[in-house]
């Protein structure tokens, strides 16, 4: 199993504090996000990890160089221009002729997922695409009212509203990248809607375990304190 980590993004939620330093860079406790999330995929086996870098990369590659030091195998895709989510898998594939399905995940995720079980899984539902989801509610902050015509029939307070989400976490098969054009931004939802379209797989796998992305401060916050 191989995995490709999209480290390349921005990181405007973040800022200040990503003026100087990338988001993957950016500590929780005492490492940064992506020094953890890369010794949890060695902890399920999985050595070649593909960073797929853009803003600021070069502290990026000069923090992890090789890999070896966190005992995995480091490649770097850098891109010239903004691609989005899913243009660096294509990119990726052709770069270093990947042929078989790939683990792909944001840079700012942490998890207990079981990722061996999530790949697996891909494998056995024959899927193009498999995308990690989790359920998720809204909780509307108001007294929802129900009407028919001009009458009220009732009211809900605060009603609690089901969703699954997208939790950045994906095993994608090669093939499936030939809908990714060539040197454009794309995004995965673009790569998904077009591979649904085209009649392939795209199965949802729960994430029941532990789950979070660092999308600002008080996520940012939060995760330092339970690392403490």
């Amino acid at each position: 199993m191989k995995a490709i980590i999209l480290a390349g993004g921005l990181g405007t939620r973040l800022r200040p504090l990503t003026f100087a330093v990338p988001k993957p860079l950016i500590p929780v406790g005492e490492r940064p996000i992506l020094e953890i999330l890369v010794e949890n995929l060695k902890g399920h086996g999985v050595v070649d990890i593909y960073l797929a870098v853009g803003y600021r990369a070069e502290l990026i590659q000069v923090y992890f160089q090789d890999g070896r030091q966190f005992g995995v195998n480091i490649h770097y895709s850098r891109e010239d221009k903004r691609l989005g989510t899913a243009g660096p898998l294509r990119l990726i594939r052709d770069r270093f002729e990947l042929s078989e399905p790939v683990l792909v995940m944001n840079a700012d995720i942490m998890t207990k997922l079981d990722f061996h079980k999530f790949y697996q899984t891909h494998l056995k539902e024959a899927a193009a695409i498999t995308v990690g989801i989790r359920q998720y509610e809204h909780v509307v902050p108001y007294g929802v009212v129900q009407m028919d015509g001009g009458r009220i029939c009732a009211i809900e307070e605060r009603p609690r509203l089901p969703f699954h989400i997208n939790c950045g976490i994906y095993v994608v098969s090669p093939d499936v990248l030939d809908l990714v054009p060539k040197d454009e931004f794309f995004d995965m939802p673009d790569l998904i809607g077009a591979a649904v379209r085209s009649g392939h797989k795209v199965f949802g796998y729960p994430i029941r375990e532990e789950w979070v992305a660092i999308e600002s401060l008080g996520d940012l916050t939060e995760e330092t304190r339970k690392s403490g």
